[in-house]
């Protein structure tokens, strides 16, 4: 069996909000090529996972690697470059509500590699076309379904070929069919363009779709409770909380006095 290489490390994170501790010095890889699922119950510290995980956060200590590069590093020249191997889809799509979808795939090709408009023009072509948004360049994000702003960000989080895609709970919001439709965009994106992804979810039909791994945190043990497939895990977890997570099972009711 091959050995599986790691593309994103964290070692010995802390976060903390003030005083407040969310993440007590978690450790885990994600490896190249395939898809991972953060979940937790809500307040679990899956988004705040995600934020460190992407640099819009600093950790109180421990050290995040994306690529051999060192995002929690000081050296500015290193994390612009780690920053440069990923790609998010934050949760509410974050398109510039004043710029066509077309638009808003261009400015990040602009910004960052200074080709001929032309040129830039057929990259979004190609990338609207990857999510089925072909003929959408023109169109406002006020003009378009919730579903298909998804895709225009999923779009936008791929214009430049990163190695790692980050997505934040991208089936909030939507229908069970158009839920489906992402999940499977998500493992076209992963099969054919051999791109790492994260995802942040509580989505149990989109996680046993398209997980082939999930981390799962706890808020009481600020860190990682379970760590394997998801379908191991909802039949074989040695914690309780884990299978009633993964079986959507409630907790029992207190009997009245």
């Amino acid at each position: 069996m091959p050995v599986k290489e790691a593309i994103i490390t964290v070692k010995n994170l802390v976060a903390k909000y003030g005083e407040k501790m969310v993440l007590d010095h978690i450790n885990f890889d994600v490896f190249r090529g395939e898809i991972l699922a953060v979940l937790g119950a809500s307040g679990c510290g899956k988004t705040t996972l995600m934020r460190h995980m992407i640099g819009l956060n600093k950790p109180y200590s421990g050290r995040i690697m994306i690529d051999g590069d060192d995002i929690t590093s000081n050296n500015d020249t290193e994390f612009q470059r780690a920053l440069r191997k990923i790609g998010v889809l934050f949760q509410g799509s974050a398109l510039l509500g004043s710029m066509s979808i077309g638009e808003n795939l261009s400015l990040p090709i602009a910004k960052s590699t200074g080709l001929p408009k032309k040129v830039i023009t057929g990259i979004v072509r190609m990338k609207l076309c990857l999510l089925n948004l072909e003929g959408y360049e023109n169109y406002l994000p006020s003009e378009i379904s919730g579903g298909m702003k998804k895709r225009a960000g999923l779009a936008r989080a791929l214009a430049l070929n990163p190695k790692i895609l980050f997505l934040d709970e991208p089936s909030a919001g939507l229908d069970p069919i158009i839920s489906a439709e992402i999940d499977e965009m998500i493992l076209h994106i992963n099969q054919y363009l051999g791109t790492t992804i994260v995802i942040v979810t509580h989505e149990l039909d989109s996680i046993f779709r398209v997980a082939q791994r999930v981390i799962m945190l706890d808020k009481e043990k600020q860190g990682i409770i379970a760590d394997g497939n998801p379908i191991d895990l909802k039949n074989h977890s040695p914690d309780p909380f884990v299978i009633q997570f993964f079986n959507r099972q409630a907790k029992p009711l207190k009997a009245q006095a």
